[in-house]
């Protein structure tokens, strides 16, 4: 297992203190899950003093969270070593699509369900393909919360791309 620093950015209305941040406290003791308000720079400054304390993260994102997680990617791209982006809102008005010359190598896994009535995964997966370079794209029978897919999903892996 690995000593990368872990950081969970929640979705817009939820917090660090939800079902996912609980969740994945439980599998990773230590990882950050900063509860964060406001609309998107708020949010990025308030992670900020956060992110700046490593030189590498792996970052999970939950919708917006999966947004924010995308953003500092881009921004920072040396100190992103992997992405684990459900249902991210890599959407209008949010998001658009970067320059074509703008794409995040970093390993990414999108989890997106095919029934998110938030999200629509239609509208992501294209953009996905095209801005991430190393991309897992996993479609799963759940809808924007993915409550049920959190649990199933193979965490050790995800996080430190390993089997064990």
């Amino acid at each position: 297992m690995s000593n990368v620093p872990i950081l969970f950015l929640h979705g817009y209305e939820s917090s660090g203190q939800g079902f996912k941040g609980g969740f994945l406290r439980a599998q990773f003791p230590g990882i950050h899950t900063p509860t964060l308000t406001g609309e998107l720079d708020p949010r990025l400054a308030q992670v900020a003093p956060i992110f700046n304390q490593e030189s590498s993260w792996v970052l999970i994102g939950s919708s917006f969270g999966g947004l924010m997680a995308t953003l500092l990617a881009i921004k920072h791209p040396q100190k992103v070593s992997r992405l684990i982006l459900m249902a991210p809102a890599l959407i209008p008005p949010y998001f658009s699509a970067p320059d074509e010359n703008v794409h995040v190598s970093c390993p990414t896994t999108i989890i997106h369900g095919i029934g998110d009535e938030v999200v629509a995964f239609d509208q992501v997966k294209p953009i996905a393909e095209d801005l991430f370079t190393d991309l897992r794209y996993i479609a799963v029978a759940d809808n924007h919360r993915l409550h049920r897919t959190t649990e199933e999903l193979p965490w050790q892996e995800l996080v430190f791309g390993d089997k064990n």
